[in-house]
């Protein structure tokens, strides 16, 4: 008698786990890649349910979980609680873990550390890192041949974003552009199975797509990528202010969830909640032997 578990394949086989072959193949067969952030059991359920491909716990939690002014000062165990949640949350997309800034630059040995902490701890599938520059290339190829698969980063890299010049979009001169197609390459080369291509212009991403043999997600790098993604607060409005120009806003929660509590402070200091129907009750002979017993304590 055979004691082998008993496997439930769905009958939507895009419900079955996200893996590198099968987005390869994705990428092979011209399909939109969907890439959201999660950093919560929370918005991980709602990235598994709206069936997206790729959830990266992006160190942008750092600002929009932890309250940080930018991802710079957020440490490497804030990030791990957030990943460790996120994984409770998921069952088919591919989980991405964000090495925060300072974790992995020194040496291949603390950047190796430091993906084998977001595996082995938190139970990502790979790790993101950022920028192509030599020191992120050299990481990311001690990374991948440890095992662990990484995704790069290029364009804007908000860890580094005071060295770019602020917060605002890359390669718009021809000696820049330049620059991110080497370390796009670079990054390639050192066996990335993905990169990320954030705040370029449409027509430079283009351009190189014909280059790019791996999965390239955009974040405001146009429409000629296989792929896109946004920060889960920004697209759902749980932020204040507008956010970067290449947000696409779908709902505006944070005004909800403000309207939301608003509505129940005024009812609590009106007295009209709770009402008798949020009560629990008690049958009447046990409230009298409970008086009883009070009464005998005075």
């Amino acid at each position: 008698m055979s004691t082998a578990p008993h496997l439930s394949v769905p009958a939507d086989a895009s419900r079955l786990p996200m893996t590198l072959p099968r987005l390869a193949e994705k990428k092979a067969l011209g399909e939109p890649i969907v890439m959201v952030t999660a950093y919560d059991f929370p918005s991980a359920r709602a990235a598994e349910a709206a069936g997206v491909d790729l959830a990266l716990v992006g160190d942008s939690g750092a600002m929009t979980v932890l309250g940080y002014d930018s991802t710079v000062p957020v440490a490497l165990d804030e990030l791990l609680v957030l990943a460790k949640a996120a994984r409770r949350g998921l069952r088919t997309p591919f989980l991405i873990g964000d090495l925060p800034f300072g974790s992995y630059e020194i040496s291949d040995e603390q950047a190796v550390a430091t993906a084998l902490r977001f595996v082995k701890e938190a139970g990502c599938d790979a790790v993101k890192l950022e920028g192509g520059g030599r020191v992120s290339v050299a990481r990311a190829e001690a990374i991948v041949g440890a095992g662990i698969p990484v995704m790069g980063h290029v364009g804007l890299t908000p860890q580094t974003a005071t060295a770019l010049g602020g917060y605002r979009a890359q390669g718009r001169t021809a000696s820049a552009a330049v620059r991110i197609a080497r370390e796009a390459l670079a990054l390639q080369a050192a066996g990335c199975f993905a990169i990320v291509f954030e705040a370029i212009p449409s027509a430079v991403a283009e351009e190189l797509m014909p280059r790019m043999e791996i999965p390239v997600i955009g974040i405001g790098a146009g429409a000629a990528v296989d792929g896109q993604v946004l920060v889960f607060h920004d697209l759902l409005g749980i932020r204040e202010g507008l956010g970067a120009r290449f947000v696409k806003r779908y709902a505006s929660l944070q005004n909800e969830m403000t309207a939301g509590v608003a509505a129940f402070a005024d009812d609590v200091r009106a007295r009209r909640y709770p009402g008798p129907e949020h009560g629990y009750s008690i049958p009447g002979e046990e409230l009298e032997a409970f008086r009883a017993e009070v009464a005998a304590r005075r």
